[in-house]
């Protein structure tokens, strides 16, 4: 889709390790086991593409050694910064499933088409996800997403179409 964005974050380099150009790397995403060798990623908001040379798990961490850097003075600029992929290097999900950043800003409106707000945020919870709803006049809601409450998500139409629960 046009407006959905070039990079999505995958993790984040919070220091150097050792001497020869490693790193300590916190991942951000729900699929750590494509973080491996040969895998191009862009660090930091400049989006400077680099290479996994090698991973090794450091629970919750990996070591990464990167292309880029042979040693640790070279790594020094990464400390705390975002590491990205492309939009485009991201793996088809099965049918029904999205991406956040797929979801997030799509109008949301009701099963009779009213608009009801927009899709902000979505909250990741320990039982489902509760997407954060933006009504126009600035109020948030909080529903859960599940079948219940979330009828149908119309990529292609940018929209939801959600059942308000009797609550609001």
């Amino acid at each position: 889709m046009p407006d959905e964005p070039h990079f999505v974050c995958i993790g984040k380099i919070h220091r150097s390790h050792g001497i020869q150009g490693e790193v300590v790397f916190l991942p951000l995403t729900d699929f750590p086991e494509r973080i491996r060798r040969g895998k191009r990623v862009y660090i930091s908001e400049e989006h400077i593409p680099a290479v996994i040379q090698s991973v090794r798990k450091k629970p919750p961490f990996l070591l990464i050694h990167f292309d880029l850097f042979s040693d640790e003075r070279q790594t020094e600029w990464t400390k705390n910064k975002f590491v990205y992929v492309s939009v485009q290097d991201l793996p088809e999900l099965p049918a029904g499933e999205y991406y956040f950043h797929q979801l997030i800003g799509l109008d949301v409106v009701s099963p009779d088409q009213v608009h009801v707000g927009i899709l902000r945020e979505i909250l990741e919870t320990g039982a489902n996800d509760v997407y954060v709803i933006q009504h126009d006049n600035g109020k948030e809601e909080l529903i859960p997403a599940i079948p219940q409450f979330v009828k149908k998500i119309l990529i292609d139409e940018k929209k939801i179409i959600i059942e308000m629960p009797e609550w609001i």
